[in-house]
């Protein structure tokens, strides 16, 4: 049996169905049929509020149909139908809903007295409809106005219903003793609609206030302010505060808003963008906003905080984007507004920012983390923001001109400013890789103009305040000219070398772009010429010309347009021919600057790093970082994802790095940890290493592939592998102090490069072993050219004549490993002696590392004295006189290419620890037989004078 809750529920629902149908037939229907499509702004918006509330009132009414109907089936089928089933208890928070939306349409109506401008644009029809509006609301009195009227008639049955269901629902309530779930649901119910009726008298009060305030403002003001959402919250004509420095004559409170009228000046403040700080006494607290700080005071202590409790309740609820329920500050949410937020504001303040946007995280007023900033004039900046500054790693894009061309700087900024490492990809084509310093290119750095420009040129070195300045090489494709040397305020200056494509070579001292006083000139077939130049490297003055059969001239020496070069001295050919070492082997650059001071800004950066404490933050500052090089990315808008290789966070990745160098100290396993950090161009000696490798190849590859500068760049490359020594003990001790370790003891000179060239050395020499040995193969051509035709005349020689002629004794001779086929003689066998030896001596060009390389020549000696050993039938030691002409014979059937070359890269990079030993020894007797190869031509014209001229060789 039903309940006679249950049953008033029914006769209430019922009779507000009613009430909603007969408001709407009368008034809301009426309101929209006779009102004309309005041409003014205020009338077209005052006919969009009806239409939504009579959608709303529409809404109303069909779920009060369908609680309706739910409450009929519970009546007609209490067997089967539970309370539970009820459309007020199941879907209570959708009924509520529903209700809301009509508050809401209400009360924006009445902020905005849509009633009554609605009315008076039709008062006849109202006059006329008086009696039946009046029958509708009894207890209204006949002198209220139409507006009043009409107002009254869509609050009031929907006030009475609700403040009806909440008694009926906790009546409902105390009667549903079981079961436990069908209580629950009707107290939730009641909950709900109790906060209901908070809610609509909060929000009858504001729309009421805020109509109030409207009506008080001037028409100006009030097209600026006046919007149907927006409701008045605090006034400060109704509790007094003071702001500065704004000085604010009122100040107004809204839902969404901080508004300060100021004269004829409106200072409007977006609730999303506004922090509350408190102050320091207790009549004072202050606001915070993007581009104000503002401090409010009053009189009362209690004032401030009722102003600080509704600024801060109002800033919440704006976050939250909607309205606090059932009253402001009531919501189950946090009642403090959150420090850091994600929003949108365009600045208005003149400066660097003026009618820029920025869009992202906010903290305390300022962009703070990850964001994008956008001017008027087509720029715009995504990165990370601190402060309101622009710090951490950011793409800019400039636009540069009418056409779609843009300067994109994909760099880490601090402060603002362009700081650390940075890509920079310019309208122009050109492409800057390096560092800045305050927004300016500063530090190490490399520019270069796109390969088809008209003059291509490249400039790798440092730069100082946006200028070429300090250690540089300069590479001009146009006119096939490297220069290498000390750059100042963006020219050549101070001690230099040029190279050209045509083989010339210039060293002097720049001034100002141009060569001045005296220097060197080296031609391509090796005369030298030394004395003065002109400012165009042309010879000028007193100078001495050697030649490369070691003529000399010597004189004063001038030049005209079209007359060709002039002189004036002594001709000497009476001197001795040069040693080879004077002219062709001339060595440029070393003496003029030191290596230890070329690349001090790739160096630099990576000390900071180490000295920091090596933070994982600055890493890609510091030691810079790999991005998609590719203009068609810039130009569209996926430039803002700029995917750099961050597999894992930096701080992560680099503590790993640094307990990898704890666990792998012993020689062993740190050589296998050393391998692995200068391969990986996340480690940071990996980066240090590839950007060394960028500087080595933009001086010594293509024009800078001159035998002249040889000896420089071999000292270069041990330079390096110095540093790379020292880079990786500062990340050790680094990693000791992170673990609270002692720090290792300073290093002494001698166990340093004991270090360098047996670890360190060996490991990096493969990323530089292209250009380096190409230089010693233009170095030692000629000699290697000797070595190559004295190869081949002995590879004439059968096996049995080859050894007889480089005086090998006889009973050394290794027949026993000669088998001969049918009719072969002996003396036509080749190939075939000392092969172990031969095969290991050819392993010599599979390796880059010296150390194996003197590790092939030692095998290479076991093979040949363990041969002589097994002829012989006993062990045996070869002495000096012996082994000689065995090795050449080896060396002769190795037929090993530019044999020269690896012999003095061998001697020049082999580690100190060899000198003096078995592995030194050996070499040297290399040496001798690539001496004695080169030199037996004649030797070998007397030999086979005294053959049987019918007997092949």
């Amino acid at each position: 049996m039903c309940s006679p809750e249950e049953e008033a529920l029914l006769r209430l629902e019922e009779v507000f169905s009613a009430t909603l149908a007969r408001v709407n037939s009368l008034v809301l229907l009426p309101l929209l049929e006779t009102t004309p499509e309005p041409s003014d702004p205020q009338g077209r918006e005052c006919l969009r509020l009806l239409q939504r509330l009579h959608r709303s009132s529409q809404r109303l009414w069909e779920v009060t149909e369908e609680s309706l109907h739910s409450l009929r089936e519970r009546l007609c089928h209490q067997d089967t139908v539970g309370l539970e089933s009820l459309l007020l208890l199941q879907h209570a928070e959708r009924v509520l809903q529903v209700h809301l939306e009509y508050i809401e349409s209400y009360t924006s109506c009445v902020a905005v007295q849509a009633f009554q401008k609605a009315a008076k644009k039709r008062r006849e029809f109202w006059r006329g409809q008086r009696k039946a509006l009046w029958q509708l609301l009894p207890g209204v009195s006949s002198e209220a106005s139409v507006g009043t009227a009409l107002a009254q008639a869509l609050r009031e049955p929907l006030a009475h219903h609700v403040q009806q269901y909440v008694l009926l629902l906790l009546s409902l309530g105390d009667m549903a003793a079981e079961p436990h779930r069908t209580r629950e649901l009707v107290v939730h119910a009641a909950t709900l609609f109790g906060n209901l009726q908070s809610f609509l008298r909060q929000a009858l009060d504001q729309a009421l206030a805020t109509q109030a305030l409207w009506h008080s403002l001037s028409s100006r003001l009030r097209d600026v302010l006046c919007t149907p959402a927006r409701r008045l919250l605090q006034d400060s004509q109704d509790m007094p505060v003071t702001v500065a420095p704004l000085r604010a004559e009122r100040v107004l409170l809204f839902d969404d808003a901080l508004v300060l009228l100021q004269g004829h000046s409106v200072h409007t403040f977006d609730l999303k963008l506004v922090w509350v700080d408190p102050g320091q006494d207790g009549c004072t607290f202050h606001l915070l906003t993007p581009e104000e700080e503002l401090s409010f005071c009053s009189k009362a202590p209690q004032d401030r905080v009722v102003w600080q409790w509704k600024v801060t309740q109002a800033v919440c609820q704006a976050l939250r984007g909607k309205k606090d329920f059932p009253v402001l500050g009531a919501d189950l949410e946090p009642s403090e507004p959150p420090t850091c937020r994600c929003m949108a504001y365009t600045f208005r303040a003149e400066g660097r920012l003026c009618q820029a946007t920025y869009e992202g995280e906010w903290c305390r007023g300022r962009p703070h983390g990850r964001g994008t900033l956008k001017w008027p004039d087509g720029r715009n900046h995504v990165g990370n923001f601190c402060q309101g500054l622009e710090h951490g790693f950011g793409i800019r894009l400039v636009p540069q001109g009418p056409e779609d061309r843009f300067d994109c700087y994909k760099c880490h900024w601090r402060e603002g400013r362009m700081c650390g490492y940075g890509i920079c990809e310019y309208g122009t084509d050109e492409v800057y890789k390096g560092y800045f310093q305050a927004g300016l290119r500063h530090g190490f750095g490399v520019l270069a103009s796109a390969p088809r420009a008209p003059q291509p040129c490249k400039y790798t070195g440092h730069w100082e305040r946006g200028q070429r300045s300090g250690y540089g090489v300069e590479e001009d494709s146009a006119r096939g000219e490297r220069y290498i040397g000390m750059w100042q305020a963006d020219q050549r200056h101070g001690p230099g070398v040029m190279v050209t494509q045509a083989g010339v070579c210039f060293q002097g001292t720049f001034q100002a772009d141009k060569m001045v006083g005296p220097g060197i000139l080296l031609s391509e077939d090796d005369s030298l010429y030394e004395g003065t130049f002109t400012r165009d490297l042309t010879l000028v003055g007193k100078g001495k010309v050697t030649f490369p059969n070691g003529f000399t001239l010597e004189g004063s020496f001038s030049s005209g347009a079209g007359k060709g070069l002039h002189t004036q001295g002594v001709l000497d050919t009476a001197a001795f021919p040069p040693d080879p070492s004077s002219t062709r082997k001339r060595q440029l650059g070393v003496g003029a600057f030191p290596v230890e001071s070329h690349w001090q800004g790739v160096y630099g950066p990576f000390r900071d790093f180490v000295s920091a404490g090596c933070p994982g933050d600055e890493q890609e500052a510091l030691l810079g970082f790999h991005v998609q090089n590719s203009r068609e990315l810039r130009k569209s808008q996926e430039y803002l994802c700029c995917e750099r290789t961050q597999p894992e966070p930096c701080a992560d990745r680099m503590e790993g790095i640094l307990d990898e160098l704890l666990l792998h100290r012993e020689p062993r396993a740190l050589r296998e940890c050393l391998r692995k950090a200068l391969s990986n161009s996340l480690h940071p000696l990996g980066k240090l290493l590839q950007t060394l490798m960028l500087t080595f190849q933009a001086t010594y590859a293509g024009i800078g592939a001159n035998k002249h500068l040889q000896a420089l760049a071999q000292e270069e490359v041990k330079q390096h592998a110095r540093e790379l020594w020292a880079a990786y003990r500062g990340l050790l001790q680094v990693a000791l102090q992170r673990k609270g370790q002692a720090p290792e003891e300073d290093e002494d000179t001698e166990t340093r490069d004991l270090q360098v060239h047996g670890l360190v050395l060996p490991l990096m020499l493969p990323s530089f072993y292209s250009e380096l040995f190409t230089l010693y193969l233009l170095l030692h051509e000629t000699e290697d050219s000797l070595y190559s035709q004295g190869i081949a005349n002995l590879s004439l020689f059968p096996d049995t004549k080859l050894l007889e002629f480089l005086d090998v004794q006889k009973h050394l001779w290794p027949l026993k490993d000669l088998t001969l086929t049918t009719n072969q003689r002996l003396s036509l066998v080749r190939n075939k002696c000392f092969l172990s030896a031969t095969e290991c001596l050819q392993k010599i060009i599979t390796t880059v590392d010296p150390r194996e390389k003197l590790e092939v020549l030692e095998r290479t000696y076991g093979e040949i004295e363990a041969t002589v050993s097994r002829v012989l039938g006993r062990e045996h030691k070869l002495p000096m006189d012996d082994l000689l002409p065995l090795l050449i014979y080896v060396v002769s059937r190795a037929r090993i290419q530019h044999l020269g070359a690896e012999i003095h890269l061998i001697r020049d990079m082999m580690d100190p620890i060899h000198t003096g030993g078995l592995c030194d020894f050996l070499l040297t007797a290399l040496e001798s037989c690539y001496e004695h190869i080169q030199k037996e031509d004649m030797r070998l014209h007397r030999f086979a004078g005294r053959w049987d001229s019918r007997e092949p060789w």
